[in-house]
C-alpha cells in the first residue's frame, strides 16, 4: 500500500475522535458544495456528490450541514464560490506529490502551498512534472477481519474491479474510476464493512523513505492536512509501518 493510502486509512480510523474534526467538516463541505455546483444536487445522478456525501456521513456530519452545503452548491442558498486548483512537486527524499485544492482566494492558497513544500525541503514543480507517475483509480480497503480474499475476489471482480491485493492487515480492491460506485455498492450489498473508499491517484512506482526522511514526510503530510484549502494530496512515498503507526 502506498504511503498515502496508509495515511488515509489511519486518518479514517482516527476520524471519530480526531481533534481536527472541524477541519475535516470544512473540507467535506467544500467538496459537497462544488460537486453540487458542477453536477447538480441529485445524489443519484451525480457520482462526485454521492461520493462526497458518503464521506461526510462516514464522519457523522449532521444532516443539516449536508443539506445546506448542497443548496449552496445549487444556488438555493447564498455561499462562497470555490475554485479548483492543483499543484505538483517534490517532497522529502524527492518523492512525487500531487495536491488538489478548493479555494476562494488563489493568492493565499499558492502562498500557503509553496510555504508547506519549502518548509519540508521540497518544491513545487511545473504542471505535468509528476502527474504522469500516477493513475486515477478507485480504491476500497476492507479489513481482513471483515472478509476473506476469495469472497472479495468473487464479489469485487464480478462487479468490475480490476484487482484485489493483500496489503497486510487489509485487502485493497482497485477499480477503474467509472466502476468504483458499482464495486463499492456490491461489496456493501454483500454485508462487508468498508474501511476506506475513494477515487484516488495511485502511484505507478514508489519511493522508499527511511529514518529522518520518513519522519519529515509525515510532518509534511500533517502540514498538508492542516491547510484548509488543500482537499487531497497524493504521493509515491513508501513509509515504513512502524513510522506511520508511531505518529
Amino acid at each position: 500500500m502506498s504511503g498515502h493510502s496508509k495515511w488515509s486509512t489511519i486518518k479514517h480510523k482516527k476520524g471519530a475522535a480526531d481533534a481536527k474534526r472541524g477541519k475535516i467538516f470544512t473540507k467535506l463541505i467544500k467538496e459537497i458544495t462544488i460537486a453540487a455546483r458542477m453536477g447538480g444536487g441529485d445524489i443519484d445522478s451525480n457520482p462526485r456528490l454521492r461520493s462526497a456525501v458518503s464521506a461526510a456521513k462516514s464522519q457523522n456530519m449532521p444532516k443539516d450541514n449536508l443539506e445546506r452545503a448542497i443548496k449552496k452548491g445549487t444556488g438555493e442558498l447564498e455561499g462562497v464560490e470555490y475554485e479548483e486548483m492543483s499543484y505538483e512537486g517534490y517532497g522529502p527524499g524527492g518523492v512525487a506529490v500531487l495536491v488538489e485544492c478548493l479555494t476562494d482566494n488563489k493568492n493565499r492558497t499558492v502562498a500557503d502551498v509553496r510555504y508547506i513544500f519549502s518548509k519540508a525541503g521540497g518544491n513545487i514543480g511545473t504542471d505535468g512534472c509528476v502527474s504522469w507517475m500516477f493513475d486515477k483509480r478507485g480504491l476500497i480497503c476492507v479489513a481482513k477481519s471483515e472478509s476473506d480474499e476469495d469472497t472479495l475476489m468473487e464479489v469485487g471482480l464480478d462487479a468490475g474491479a480490476e484487482d484485489v491485493k493483500d496489503e497486510g492487515d487489509c485487502f485493497e480492491i482497485i477499480t477503474a474510476p467509472e466502476d468504483f460506485e458499482a464495486v463499492k455498492e456490491a461489496i456493501e450489498n454483500a454485508s462487508i464493512k468498508i474501511d476506506l473508499a475513494e477515487v484516488t491517484m495511485i502511484p505507478q512506482t514508489q519511493t522508499r523513505l527511511e529514518g529522518k526522511e520518513a519522519e519529515q514526510m509525515i510532518r509534511f503530510m500533517e502540514a498538508l492536512d492542516d491547510c484548509d484549502d488543500i482537499q487531497k494530496f497524493y504521493s509515491n512515498a513508501d513509509i515504513p509501518d512502524e513510522v506511520l503507526n508511531a505518529m
